[in-house]
């Protein structure tokens, strides 16, 4: 029986390698990439890329399978205007919500942050408290920096620093995006 499983926000590093992961995991699986470009970032069968505002509080004409079987948050990060900042993080967690309201999935699945500016790190905590007062499991990583599978951005610079740290406060070590995926899965199917 196959899979289905929609990702919110998966068209990114993270979202591309969780994808590949999954499918190492389970060969039947399809996904729904729900993103702004709709483009998943993969020409692999079964990946369907479909073109959303996900910092809207409706999906409007989006078509998902009748049967949904995992729900991922992959939407998030830091940004300067804190009123924007929470849009861009808690709009697609409630619609994730919503959705799993709607579905039933076997479990939902989110990235929280223990890095960034401390009212980023909040939010993400906030978040977090909310969608585990869902019906539905969730499972949960909260990685510092995440780096590697080609990310390449003002935050990687950071990454060797972070390491030297690292090794005497391991709360900031950065996370290599596989090990951000392994640990997520492990926890999404455990569920």
């Amino acid at each position: 029986m196959t899979t289905n499983i929609v990702l919110l926000g998966g068209s990114g590093y993270i979202g591309r390698q969780l994808v590949q992961a999954w499918r190492q995991r389970n060969t039947d699986t399809e996904f729904w990439i729900l993103s702004r470009s709709g483009d998943s970032g993969l020409a692999l069968a079964g990946v369907h890329g479909l073109a959303v505002d996900l910092t809207q509080s409706q999906l409007g004409n989006v078509t998902l399978p009748a049967q949904v079987d995992y729900i991922v948050d992959l939407v998030g990060g830091p940004l300067a205007d804190s009123q924007e900042m929470a849009k861009f993080n808690r709009v697609p967690a409630q619609l994730m919500m919503a959705l799993a309201e709607k579905y039933q999935p076997r479990a939902m699945g989110f990235i929280g942050g223990k890095l960034g500016p401390k009212p980023f790190v909040r939010l993400k905590r906030e978040i977090i408290k909310e969608l585990q007062t869902a019906s539905t499991p969730l499972a949960v990583v909260e990685p510092t920096l995440v780096y590697g599978a080609g990310r390449h951005d003002q935050m990687t610079r950071y990454v060797p620093l972070l390491r030297v740290i690292g090794a005497v406060v391991p709360q900031v070590r950065p996370v290599k995006v596989d090990r951000v995926v392994a640990s997520l899965l492990t926890e999404l199917m455990a569920k």
